[in-house]
């Protein structure tokens, strides 16, 4: 199978997305609304913004398959859950340890390609990986910690990185037959959908909020969504979910810059070591692994 060409060069395009979903840990940071408030308002926003371009897709949605409906509400879902932890995450723990823990996400990531799509990864991108990942770990390490928020906050960290394992799985299977803004489309709309009912469920207020709450909803649609979020989710039709997962590796770096900048959380020297890891790593993997990508959407398209 050939593979399309994106209209600038893929390092240049996830630059531009590992920036922007940097930003997303510090306005989590900065509002006080419930987590589920945050995500389905952050979602709602970006479908609204993205609904005036849908019609050229229309005919593509009335193509789907019930199964294809049935796949894009799980990843809905899915997505929701990973916002619903990993942003409840932040409310216990720093920007530092939990976007740590969340770069783990290429590991499930391979596993799960390893399985559906009998994936196998080079010795050489392996290596890459687990420089970054232990990047990754020198970044958070001096902020752990043994308490107990710490912990509750590492944990849901943990379950959000599974969750959007997950939802990217998906992602990858789907973008093969429809148009990646369609899938974001619809899969964001069904995760407002899923966060909508949590919240009536829980009983969580809908609209009583401050106007700068309001502004921190739509900074969150628009810079860590649009040109994170939905950017990644364009990047699957030209690389493997593997390969746009660990550019979440680099998303430990940004925020921790980030954060000691916008937040005032102090970085360690170690933490500074992990970051030149992580970018060391991840280029090792890029390069590494960039054969695979041919090999997996192929492994792709005949199982679908």
């Amino acid at each position: 199978m050939k593979l399309k060409k994106p209209p600038l060069p893929i390092p240049i395009l996830m630059m531009i997305g590992i920036v922007a979903i940097s930003f997303s840990a510090i306005f989590i940071k900065w509002s006080a609304a419930p987590a589920s408030i945050q995500g389905m308002y952050r979602l709602l926003f970006t479908s609204l913004l993205m609904l005036p371009f849908a019609r050229t897709y229309s005919g593509a949605a009335f193509a789907l398959r019930k199964k294809d409906w049935i796949m894009l509400v799980l990843s809905g879902t899915m997505l929701a859950l990973h916002f619903l932890l990993w942003m409840g995450s932040l409310k216990y723990t720093s920007v530092a340890s939990s976007t740590m823990i969340m770069a783990l996400e290429p590991v499930f990531i391979m596993l799960g390609v390893y399985f559906l799509y009998k994936e196998k990864t080079a010795v050489s991108a392996i290596l890459g990986l687990s420089i970054a990942i232990g990047g990754v770990v020198f970044i958070g390490w001096g902020d752990i910690g043994i308490s107990a928020d710490n912990l509750k906050g590492d944990l849901l960290s943990i379950g959000g990185t599974v969750a959007v394992a997950v939802h990217m799985l998906i992602g990858q299977k789907l973008v093969v037959r429809m148009p990646s803004y369609l899938y974001s489309l619809i899969v964001f709309l069904s995760a407002a959908g899923v966060f909508a009912i949590y919240n009536l469920i829980m009983g969580i207020a809908f609209f009583n909020y401050p106007a700068n709450e309001w502004g921190i909803f739509l900074l969150l649609a628009v810079v860590p969504t649009v040109f994170g979020h939905i950017l990644f989710n364009w990047l699957l039709q030209y690389v493997s979910a593997t390969t746009v997962s660990m550019n979440i590796l680099g998303e430990p770096v940004g925020a921790s810059i980030l954060a000691y900048l916008l937040l005032g959380e102090q970085l360690t020297a170690l933490q500074w070591a992990g970051g030149l890891l992580v970018m060391f790593g991840l280029g090792v993997y890029l390069y590494a692994g960039r054969k695979k990508t041919i090999q997996l959407a192929d492994a792709i398209q005949n199982a679908s």
